[in-house]
Order: structure tokens, then sequence, then C-alpha cells
């Protein structure tokens, strides 16, 4: 064969191979790319493990390369990065002063998102503190809990909660709780106040000797999750787990010159871990808002030219909701990150506002295990890769839905179901894949444990998340198992509203569960009740007591009264046939109300159900 010949030959394999390996492969240069963020955050983390750099180390790095870019912005102000650094200075100094706080306290925080979150976070990290997050949401008993699950001595509230502190100011003042509020001026006995205290403090550097002793392994963060059972648990994030949510930006392609949007809560791991701390570790900006706003989203992205935006599921829905404008898609968005979208929301969103790419991703709180949609396919939420498989041993298991339980084999371990099928997702416990659990909560930690799954002496992490793996590697979210359902982006813990329920005085038992609604994502809050004898259903005292103990999205919103409420051989509540038969009075004869807002409960009609089922309803 001549050279001439041999070089065409060459030419040819050139130009044909890729098209072989794309019409096997579509996804192959996504996978490629994949990989090579895969191998460059992998450095990055053994660099970060073998001499320990924590989010506030890369915070204070990007002070020294661009001290006088915007950080964050927030309503009409915006704070440069050396700004940033400043205020939190005055912070650390503050609460040095006059908390007396040292390394290794931890402080709760009792905030929502406003810039001085950041502020104190960033100081107490200065200090070698731990930062407890507290819902914002959570009142009187379940406020205690959380406080007392981290063990803090310090409390730290914002103005607008002072009514919620002061409500339960006197078991704090008998626990000798330090109560520190964002006010200049505080007449309250027990509260103190702390804002003219920082005003005082000088903005200069902190020795990093306030946090030698500081590691890989220490707490970083104590962030709440409802999980499946009870009152909410505190997940001990620890330094090392901060960087994994983190650096889910740097997958999804997130750079430094991108304006990131975050309105979703900052005590939560979406808005904390992953916007926050990731949009540190790219030195991105952050346009910082209180709570979303439907209305205002796309006139805020407008405003302050953001680039990339997080969400979830409920979110994207709510935007398509909307009145069309013809500006919809006059925006400088191309990037959306987050959980939860429906794949027929996720179709109308790209279609209304525009060719935004969305990276769809999965992960908990507490877990040892995540992943992301790089691949781009509608509905799916992660795409399984070899690299990420050898790193992090994860597997589906086939699960017993009415036995809430593995199914298991003659030998007794567990059984991995083929592509295609449901099953429990589970993740291996190791060294490079850990479980830190819960503070103070050993039993629910050894919950969260699966023992000798496919080998004697294992141990994996059960997520409680029922998933699916089609033919081409893709993800799908199935269900929640367990007590837990998820409703407006929040978990609610089916146990813990129940024994809300149990101590009005005309309630003898409450069976919590959550009920589909067409057009919605997740489940909403539904309660079968049994009457003490001779004890009629008070609809207005119902709805005061659930008002007062429960936040909006635990509330039950529909309500089933039974003579007798059905339990399984081992007197656990029945909740899927009840789910199944969800609350259309034309099917059940039950009596059953509805919750009408601010209002109060109100007979089960059948054209409210109509009006719902329409969608001329919104829950």
């Amino acid at each position: 064969m001549s050279e001439v010949c041999i070089k065409l030959v060459a030419l040819e394999v050139a130009l044909i191979l890729p098209l072989m390996i794309y019409f096997r492969n579509p996804y192959f240069l996504k996978d490629l790319r994949y990989t090579f963020l895969t191998i460059y955050v992998g450095i990055r983390l053994s660099r970060i493990k073998k001499k320990f750099y924590s989010i506030l180390d890369r915070f204070l790095d990007k002070v020294a390369e661009h001290p006088h870019k915007k950080f964050i912005v927030y309503e009409e102000s915006s704070y440069t990065y050396s700004q940033a650094d400043r205020e939190s200075n005055k912070v650390a100094r503050a609460l040095l002063t006059h908390a007396h706080l040292k390394e290794g306290d931890t402080v709760a925080l009792f905030l929502g998102n406003e810039p001085w979150f950041v502020w104190i976070w960033l100081a107490l990290s200065k200090l070698g503190c731990t930062a407890s997050f507290l819902n914002v949401n959570i009142r009187s008993k379940s406020l205690l809990h959380c406080f007392s699950c981290c063990e803090a001595k310090v409390l730290i509230a914002g103005a607008d909660l002072q009514g919620a502190i002061e409500e339960v100011l006197p078991t704090l003042k008998q626990q000798g709780i330090r109560v520190f509020i964002l006010r200049e001026h505080c007449h309250v006995d027990g509260i103190e106040s702390l804002s003219d205290k920082i005003q005082m403090e000088s903005d200069e550097p902190l020795s990093r000797q306030l946090r030698a002793s500081i590691n890989i392994k220490s707490p970083a963060v104590y962030i709440y999750t409802s999980g499946t059972t009870g009152l909410p648990k505190a997940a001990v994030i620890n330094h090392e787990r901060v960087w994994m949510p983190a650096f889910a930006l740097t997958f999804a392609g997130v750079r430094s010159d991108d304006i990131v949007y975050i309105y979703l809560p900052l005590y939560h791991t979406a808005g904390f871990l992953m916007g926050l701390c990731g949009a540190i570790e790219r030195g991105s900006t952050v346009v910082l808002r209180s709570k979303f706003s439907a209305s205002n989203f796309w006139n805020d992205c407008r405003k302050y030219n953001v680039t990339v935006i997080q969400y979830i599921g409920e979110v994207m829905r709510y935007l398509c909701n909307t009145p069309k404008r013809d500006n919809d898609k006059d925006h400088k968005v191309r990037l959306a990150i987050g959980n939860g979208i429906r794949e027929d929301t996720w179709v109308e969103f790209l279609e209304r506002f525009g060719n935004i790419c969305i990276r769809e991703c999965y992960g908990a709180t507490e877990g040892n295990v995540g992943f992301i949609n790089y691949g781009g396919k509608v509905g799916a939420m992660g795409r399984e890769h070899f690299l990420y498989k050898m790193a992090c041993k994860y597997a589906l298991i086939r699960f017993d839905t009415e036995k809430e339980e593995p199914v298991r084999d003659s030998r007794g371990f567990c059984i991995e179901v083929p592509r295609g099928e449901t099953g429990l997702l589970v993740a291996k416990i190791g060294k490079r894949t850990p479980f830190s659990g819960y503070a103070k909560d050993k039993q629910q930690t050894d919950k969260k444990k699966l023992r000798d799954v496919f080998e004697k002496g294992d141990m994996y992490f059960n997520s409680g998340d029922l998933l699916k793996i089609d033919d081409e590697g893709f993800i799908f979210f199935q269900d929640r198992i367990g007590d837990t359902f998820r409703w407006k982006g929040e978990n609610v813990a089916t146990t813990e509203v129940a024994d809300h329920l149990l101590t009005v005085d005309f309630i003898e038992e409450a069976n919590v569960y959550g009920v589909k609604v067409p057009g919605h994502e997740g489940r909403i809050g539904m309660a079968a009740l049994k009457l003490k004898e001779n004890m009629d259903f008070d609809g207005k005292a119902f709805y005061q007591h659930v008002k007062n103990y429960l936040p909006s999205y635990a509330r039950p919103r529909f309500v089933r009264i039974q003579d007798a409420l059905v339990v399984t051989s081992t007197f656990k509540q029945m909740k899927a046939k009840l789910a199944e038969e969800g609350f259309n009075p034309a099917l059940i004869k039950d009596p059953l109300f509805y919750l009408e807002d601010n209002k109060g409960y109100i007979p089960m009609t059948q054209e409210i159900f109509n009006c719902i089922e329409q969608g001329r309803l919104r829950l």
C-alpha cells in the first residue's frame, strides 16, 4: 500500500471514528468532560485532605485574589470580597469579646437570608467555632429540640425573630444560654443586643491561631434534616463534607465570572453548601434574596445580570405558572442547577424561558452519595460514570414497600436490581465515603446504616430513596420510603406532625401521610384522625393548633375522620392505602375536611375537589 493510500485511510478513520463513537454513545463528549472534571476535583480533594484547607481558606484566597470584586448583592446594597472579610472580622471580634467564644464552641444561628448570615458564619469559622443553622420556621418544642441537639451555648437571632425567641426564653435562661439579637438595643431581660457591639469593633484580620486545632474532620456546620422519622436531626457536616456539594457548581459548569442567584434558605444544604460555598469555591458573585418570589424572579435576574440560578422542582413550576410576557426570554441566565423538576415542567420551562442548561442533581444533607445529570437528559437527576462508581460504591437494592425493609436472599444478603427496575439507593460507608450521622442521636444514626448488604461485615448508607437507572445509565428519582414526604421543597416527618396533632383535646389517634395532587410536585399533607368518644371535630380549634405549632408546609391540608385507624399485624399504621385513596369525597365515605387559606378547616365538597383537580384552586 502506498504512503498516500495509508494517509487517506488514516484520514478516513479519523473522520469516521468520532461519528461511530457518537452514534454508539451520543453522550461521549459529555462523559469525557465529566471524566476530566472528576480527575481534577479528585486531585483537589486529595490536596485539601493532605494539607487541611477549608472553605474559609478558599474565601480568604479569593479576597486576596480579587478584593474589589462583588461578593454579595442584597437588595440595593453590594459588598465586595474584601468588605465581607472586614465585616466578618468585626463580628468575630464582638463575639470573642462579649460571648467569650473559643475554638470548638458551637453557636446556633437563627436567621434568614441576609448578609448578616454570611458575616456571622465567616466570623464563627475564623474563631474555629461550629455554626448550627436553625430553620426560621420552627417554633417552641421543635426550636428547643434543635437547639439542644448541637449543645450550643450561644444563640444569635435575627431582629424579626425576637418573638419566637421570647416564647422559649425561660427555658434558654434556665439552661444558661447566652442569647444575642441583631439589634442596636434590646430591653428584654435575657436577650442582649449585638449590632451595636459589632459596630464598635476593629475590622483587622484575626490570628489563625484562634482556629489552629481545627482539622478536616472537625464539624464545620450542623444542618437540620427531618429525615424519615421524628423531630429534626442535626446532620454533622465536617470540613471535608462541605467540599463535595460546593464542587457541584464546578461539575455544573459555573465560572468565576458568573452571577449566582440564591433565594433558597441558607440554613439548608442547597442554599448554603451548594449555593454559597459553591460560589466561594468558584470565586463568583452571589445575588442574595430573602425568599423566593415568582413575580420578581425574572426582574431580579435582569436587574442584577444573573447568569446562574438554583431551583427546586416547585420553583420551576411556579415560574411556568406566572402570566406569559413578551420578555420571558430577555435575560442572561445560562445555567440552572437544582433538584426535583418534573419532566413536563422541564420541557415547558425551556420552551418558555429559552435555552438554559438545566443541571438536575441529587444528594442528601447527611448522605455520602450524590449524582448530577451532566448529560442533560430530560427527567433524569443523574448519570452513572465508572470513575465515580470506583470512588463511591453504591447500588440499587430490591425493597419491600409493604414491610418497609430490603429484600434479602437465602444467604441473608441484599439483592441488586437490574437496570430499569426500581430499587433503594444505598452507598458503602468507608474512608472515602464516610457517614458522620446526626449530633447526639446515635439511634437515628444507626437507623441510616444497613449492615451485611453484599458481604458479611460491610456497611452501607440507607438513602431512603427509591431510584431507577435506565439502559443509557441515567438515574431517575421514583419515590421516598418511610414516613417522610416532600412538599414545597421541604421534607415533612409525619411522626412529628402526628405528635403535635395528638395534643389536641378531641383527637385520640392520628395518622399523617402525603397525598399526590394533580399538577403539583411532591405530596401534600393529609391526616386521618380518630376522635375521642363523644367528641366532634372542631375545624377552627384544629386550625389554630396547627397554625401555632407547625410551619405552613407541614400543616395537613386535608383531614379524614375515621372510626378506627387501620394498622398492620405489627401495629404499624397503614399509610400507603390511605395515600392511594386520596381526598376525593365521591370515593371516600368518611367525613373529609379541607384547610381553606387563613380561615380554617371546612367540609370537603366535590366542587372543591374538582377545582383542585382542574388546577383552578392553588395549594
